[in-house]
C-alpha cells in the first residue's frame, strides 16, 4: 500500500491530464489533506475508501475534475469572493477540494454527522485554509445566502434543492456531482427548477461515468 506522500507524482500527473495548473502550495495542501484523511479514518468513518491511491482518484481527483467548471461559473458571474455552500460533506468532498484551488471563494461544509464537521474544522487549522468553515447542522437551517451550493452523491436532486433552496442566494447556482446522468432525477424536480446544463466530466484514473447537473431557480 502506497503512503499519502508517496502519490505526489500520481497527483500532478492527474493535474496535468485535467488541465489544472496549481501552485506548489496548493499542491502539498492537497497531500496533507489526504494525508489527514487516512488519519482521522484509522479512528472515525469519514470515508469507506481507505486506500491512499483509490482515496487519490476516488476522492481528490474526481473533485478536481470539477475545479474547472467552478472556476468558470465564477469567472462568468463575476462570483470569485463569493460564498460557497456543500451540503452532506462528509470529509470535506468537494468543498476542501474547492477551498484550496479557490482561495477567494468563502466555503462553508455543512454536516449533520459531529465528528464530520469538526474534521472539516481540523482540517481548516492544519491547512491553514482561512476561507474554510466547518458547520455542523441541518441543510435546512441555514440560511445563507450562498452564491454555489454543491453537493457530491448527497441525496437525489429533488431532495438536495428542496433542503437548501432557502439558502441560495439570488441569482445563485446549485453545482450537484453525479455518476450517471440522472434523467430520472432530472424529471422529478420541481417546475421553478432548471437544469441549464449537464457537463460530463473525465476523471484521470477512474473509469466510471461522471457528471455536474448545474441548476438554478427560474
Amino acid at each position: 500500500m502506497k503512503a499519502a506522500a508517496d502519490l505526489r507524482p500520481a497527483l500532478e500527473q492527474g493535474l496535468s491530464a485535467l488541465g489544472l495548473k496549481l501552485q506548489e502550495a496548493q499542491c502539498e495542501q492537497l497531500m496533507s489533506y489526504l494525508d489527514l484523511i487516512g488519519k482521522w479514518n484509522r479512528v472515525y468513518n469519514l470515508t469507506a475508501v481507505r486506500e491512499p491511491g483509490q482515496m487519490l482518484t476516488h476522492h481528490l481527483l474526481d473533485c478536481l475534475a470539477a475545479l474547472s467548471p467552478l472556476h468558470r461559473h465564477l469567472t462568468q458571474a463575476a462570483r470569485a469572493e463569493g460564498r460557497l455552500l456543500d451540503v452532506g460533506s462528509g470529509a470535506g468532498l468537494p468543498g476542501i477540494v474547492f477551498a484550496l484551488g479557490c482561495p477567494d471563494l468563502q466555503v462553508s461544509c455543512v454536516d449533520t454527522v459531529g465528528k464530520k464537521a469538526a474534521f472539516i474544522a481540523q482540517a481548516a487549522a492544519s491547512l491553514a485554509l482561512k476561507n474554510l468553515a466547518g458547520v455542523h447542522a441541518r441543510v435546512e437551517s441555514l440560511t445563507g445566502p450562498f452564491d454555489v451550493i454543491s453537493s457530491r452523491a448527497f441525496a437525489t436532486l429533488a431532495d438536495f434543492v428542496a433542503g437548501s433552496r432557502q439558502a441560495l442566494a439570488p441569482g445563485g447556482i446549485w453545482l450537484a456531482m453525479k455518476g450517471r446522468h440522472p434523467a430520472s432525477e432530472m424529471a422529478a424536480l420541481p417546475a421553478d427548477v432548471d437544469v441549464f446544463h449537464v457537463e460530463p466530466l473525465v476523471v484521470p484514473g477512474l473509469d466510471a461515468e461522471r457528471c455536474i447537473v448545474w441548476m438554478r431557480l427560474r
